[in-house]
């Protein structure tokens, strides 16, 4: 395996079109050098596959540390599902359960269940997993998020999150808490429109803010990554959903929550971002707006060509908030 190292890196994480690499994405890959990859149920036939196929992408760029995402959250959204792996139960579950009373037995069952989906994880070769969701729920709430999310109290969602999150680091595996700032009052699906959210910014400070507050807060704050909300916030930047908007990354994410890990957008190809130029374009914005990394999740190898073309290598500042997340996940570990 030649060596490369993050700091050579695209600042994208690019996906794949199916469970092994074609020759063309091979070559493209060991190109381009993306700072990594992200799987889906397309990728994911059986558990050898899957491990040959995240040694492949390894070596594709050089590097054994190199980022393979997947979102393995429970419920409905599960890429390494049945019957080759475990199903697990949506996280409400587990939030109902403490909003029933038990508390502390709600943590201990998100502890074992993480624990499990991580050894799974270990075994695939895969080293973040995109969750938990630590969105908000309303009486709003679209269906897209819905079960995925633990509960309407942002207690109960900051401590089964945390509870998560420190589990995930325990066994190796770096957590991306989402939707970050929230995606809890969107009432539309950000996959298929432009959600817009009127809430006043002091209910969202002591509500959808608080979860990704107290993680940021917290002892794990340096080893956690985070993924935008791609979600207009009228009250804050009228004209650009999150994962665009300087202003709120700077003066919210960055600012009022201070959190400083991480930062990906969410999926560059959803709908919610139609309005801000072709894809590659929508990469730039995503950088520009302050994200350390752009996320494509569809796997089109002509549309990750002109990525390639103009997406610049990680930030410095990226790299340092990668530094810290990677030694916290190894003194974890």
């Amino acid at each position: 395996m030649s060596r490369s190292k993050p700091e050579d890196a695209l600042a994208v994480i690019f996906s794949l079109s199916g469970p092994e690499l074609t020759e063309a994405e091979r070559d493209f890959f060991r190109t381009a050098n993306p700072f990594g990859f992200i799987l889906f149920a397309r990728n994911c036939e059986n558990p050898e596959q899957v491990r040959k196929l995240t040694d492949d992408l390894r070596e594709c760029v050089g590097r054994k540390d190199c980022p393979i995402l997947i979102d393995q959250e429970g419920g409905r959204v599960q890429r390494l599902s049945p019957p080759e792996w475990r199903q697990y139960e949506p996280m409400k579950t587990y939030g109902d359960k403490a909003k029933d009373g038990d508390l502390s037995g709600a943590i201990e069952t998100i502890r074992f269940v993480t624990l499990q989906m991580a050894q799974e994880l270990v075994e695939a070769g895969v080293n973040v997993n995109c969750a938990p969701v630590m969105d908000v729920l309303c009486g709003e709430t679209d269906e897209v998020i819905g079960d995925r999310a633990f509960s309407d109290d942002p207690q109960i969602v900051a401590q089964l999150g945390l509870a998560m999150c420190r589990a995930y680091l325990t066994a190796g595996i770096t957590p991306v808490v989402k939707h970050i700032p929230g995606h809890g009052r969107a009432a539309c699906d950000s996959h298929k429109e432009l959600p817009v959210v009127d809430a006043p910014l002091a209910a969202m400070l002591h509500m959808d803010f608080e979860p990704f507050k107290e993680i940021a807060a917290s002892d794990l704050a340096d080893g956690v990554w985070g993924m935008t909300a791609h979600v207009v916030y009228s009250e804050i930047d009228p004209d650009r959903p999150v994962s665009v908007s300087q202003g709120v990354i700077s003066n919210i994410i960055r600012g009022t929550m201070r959190f400083e890990g991480f930062l990906l957008s969410d999926d560059l190809d959803m709908e919610a971002l139609a309005g801000f130029g072709d894809i590659p374009e929508r990469a730039l914005a995503v950088l520009a707006a302050g994200c350390d990394c752009a996320l494509y999740c569809a796997g089109n190898l002509e549309i990750m060509e002109k990525i390639a073309e103009s997406v610049p290598k990680l930030s410095p500042k990226a790299l340092q908030r990668l530094q810290k997340a990677e030694e916290f996940r190894k003194v974890s570990a």
